[in-house]
Parts: structure tokens; sequence; C-alpha cells
């Protein structure tokens, strides 16, 4: 005898309200499976959608921001090395001693000794906006007292 039969003698043996019992506790338990693997999980995307969708739209209004950003720094006129180098001095003029400056050809490495992340961060916008060049290597690290040391290597346009 085969498992199906073996179920449907032993379902046809029980009395009419035993089977009733039997049917509903197996729609509970099909109904607590459908909604367990698939409504429920649908129900907790749902419920997140408004929050990860404020998020998306934030992010997406930053990269906007950015795209802008960018736009407007390439329609800027090139600097000259010379212009771009008395640029990059003035940037690095209030950081004062913790920041040294040396200038090999076209390449300039700018030396932090304890510089804080806020004038940190200025400095490269100052020197990405008003210099027009970006870094092209950095070695930082934090140091004890809280703020930066390390290096950062910039290339100066051609002459």
């Amino acid at each position: 005898m085969t498992l199906g039969q073996t179920l449907q003698q032993r379902w046809q043996q029980l009395s009419r309200r035993e089977q009733r019992w039997l049917a509903l506790a197996a729609a509970v338990l099909i109904f607590a499976l459908v909604y367990a693997l698939g409504i429920e999980p649908a129900r907790k995307v749902l419920a997140a959608a408004p929050e990860q969708h404020r998020k998306l739209d934030a992010q997406l209004q930053q990269m906007y921001q950015l795209q802008q950003q960018a736009q407007s720094l390439r329609a800027q006129a090139p600097l000259s090395a010379d212009e771009a180098r008395v640029a990059l001095e003035q940037s690095a003029k209030p950081m004062g001693a913790s920041a040294q400056m040396v200038v090999q050809a076209e390449r300039v490495t700018v030396t932090f000794n304890n510089v804080m992340a806020d004038a940190l961060a200025q400095w490269l916008a100052n020197v990405r906006q008003n210099a027009r060049i970006s870094p092209t290597d950095a070695h930082l690290k934090r140091n004890a007292q809280g703020g930066w040391d390390g290096s950062v290597v910039l290339h100066l346009p051609a002459a």
C-alpha cells in the first residue's frame, strides 16, 4: 500500500466531525504558511518603502548638487601652472605651520601635522575650487590628538 492510499483509508475511518476539524486545521496551517512566506515579507517591504524612498530622494538631490558642482568646475577656465601654484599657496596660509608645502616642478607635496578634519576638508575644497586641481595621492592618519597627519600630493597643470 502506498502512502496516499494509507492516508485515504485513515481519512475515511475518521468521523465527519474529525474530518472537518482536520480540514479546518489544515486550512489554518496553509493560511499561516502563505501569510508567513508570502504576505508578511511583502507587507514589511511596503511599510519600509516610504522611508527608503525619502532616503533615496535625499541621495538623488545630493547627486544633482554634485553634478551641478562638477559642471561649474568644468566650465571654469583652466589656470596656468603659476596661477595654480599661487592659489595653492594662498589656500595653505590659514593652516600656518601645520601645513608644509614642497613644490618640485609640476608635483606639489603638502605635509600636514595635526590638522583638524574640518580644516582639511575646507582646504581640499579650496584647492579644487580656487587652484582647480585635485589630489592625486594622499596618505593621512588620525593622530592621538584627534587631528590628521600625513601628506597629499597634487600635480600642477602643465606649463
